[in-house]
């Protein structure tokens, strides 16, 4: 297969856009991500585009999306897998790429889920990225469908809801730095502790907001960078993950197997190691599941999560930075962006131009998991060593 890199990325601020629609924020991300190219890029160069997209709130979504930002003339694929969504449509854009089917492609996700809030679509949403049958009509929508793991994983390790309040503290305050960022201000553990309770373990601050918001990047093939830019960021590795859908069918409440699936996968692509990531974009809808994924994902021994947030090795600064962006706690989490929104802040670490820079970053992991803990995807880039 042929080396793919990312030579553009660009993305909206995540928030409650209630004055805009996806056919406004779609090409705002579109824009910067183009102009972020070095070199520059025609959208005429765009010869295949995916768009990961949960909420469908204005309607077709791959139509929309050649329409609103003038690609009637290329191919869109929609990719719609739950929360894991934007990574699984950069994998399907690396395989187009990497087959020789494309030269250049197009990856974005977008999301209006402040605008279907309040609708019964919201409640169709919600369902469809869970059982249908067993799990939504017990209410296992996502605050309670990850509480369920997380109360387990409390109650079988020696972490604790500090160990939680410690995650949310950490990634506000990573997400200070970023103007992206949705929620950009700090708070307490003791804040976090007194919030008022969404669902055992949970309260307020230790869930991520509703958000609304685009991303979008730009991959081309080893053959045509040069054309681009002299500092691509290349995609080391690519991996998708599935597990039990139904939670009576779960083997294990205090892991998510598809994320070591997916990892598992990335990882041999790669041919790298945990130990080889320098900064990581961790998938954290709920505190408790950045824990149980620093695990999942080989940073830290099994049931041991807890040493590296006691540590602050997951701070900027730290042995290995996870959520510089704030991640989806700070930044936000308008589902089909998230993804595609971590690789972009991937792309800049990696350059060395984020705005909360990690010294050094030269690999970086995006993680994200989705429905019922059914899904995860994860991706691996990186530059060249000089």
């Amino acid at each position: 297969m042929r080396r793919v890199a990312i030579v553009g990325a660009g993305m909206t601020a995540f928030g409650e856009h209630f004055d805009r629609g996806i056919k406004d924020l779609l090409p705002m991300a579109l824009s910067e991500c183009l102009e972020s190219v070095d070199k520059g890029m025609s959208r005429s160069d765009i010869q295949a585009a995916w768009f990961g997209e949960l909420s469908t709130t204005d309607g077709f979504p791959s139509g929309i999306l050649a329409d609103s930002c003038g690609l009637i003339d290329v191919p869109v694929t929609r990719v719609e897998n739950a929360c894991a969504t934007g990574n699984d449509a950069v994998r399907n854009a690396v395989y187009g790429i990497a087959s020789g089917a494309f030269d250049v492609a197009l990856v974005m996700g977008g999301d209006k889920v402040r605008e279907s809030a309040s609708k019964d679509t919201f409640w169709e949403w919600a369902g469809m990225t869970r059982d249908m049958a067993w799990d939504y009509p017990l209410a296992l929508i996502a605050p309670a469908n990850f509480a369920l793991h997380v109360a387990r994983y409390l109650h079988e390790t020696p972490a604790t809801r500090e160990h939680m309040a410690m995650v949310a503290v950490k990634n506000h305050r990573h997400g200070v730095a970023n103007p992206k960022a949705q929620l950009r201000y700090e708070i307490t553990v003791e804040q976090v502790l007194a919030a008022p309770l969404v669902v055992e373990p949970f309260g307020l601050l230790d869930c991520t907001p509703q958000s609304d918001g685009a991303a979008a990047l730009i991959l081309v093939a080893e053959e045509m960078v040069d054309r681009y830019t002299d500092r691509p960021v290349w995609v080391r590795g690519v991996g998708l993950g599935l597990d039990r859908v139904m939670h009576q069918h779960k083997i294990d409440m205090t892991t998510f197997p598809a994320t070591m699936r997916a990892a598992r996968h990335a990882y041999a692509m790669a041919g790298l190691a945990p130990q080889d990531i320098d900064v990581a974009e961790v998938h954290d809808c709920f505190t408790g599941v950045e824990l149980i994924s620093y695990e999942d994902l080989g940073f830290a021994q099994r049931h041991e999560a807890y040493k590296l947030i006691e540590t602050e090795a997951t701070s900027v600064g730290g042995r290995i930075p996870v959520n510089a962006s704030g991640g989806l706690k700070s930044k936000g989490h308008p589902p089909g962006a998230t993804g595609v929104s971590q690789c972009v802040e991937l792309f800049e670490q990696l350059r060395g131009t984020a705005a909360n820079q990690v010294d050094g970053a030269r690999t970086g992991l995006a993680h994200n998991i989705g429905g019922p803990t059914a899904v995860s995807a994860v991706t691996i880039l990186g530059v060249d060593r000089d």
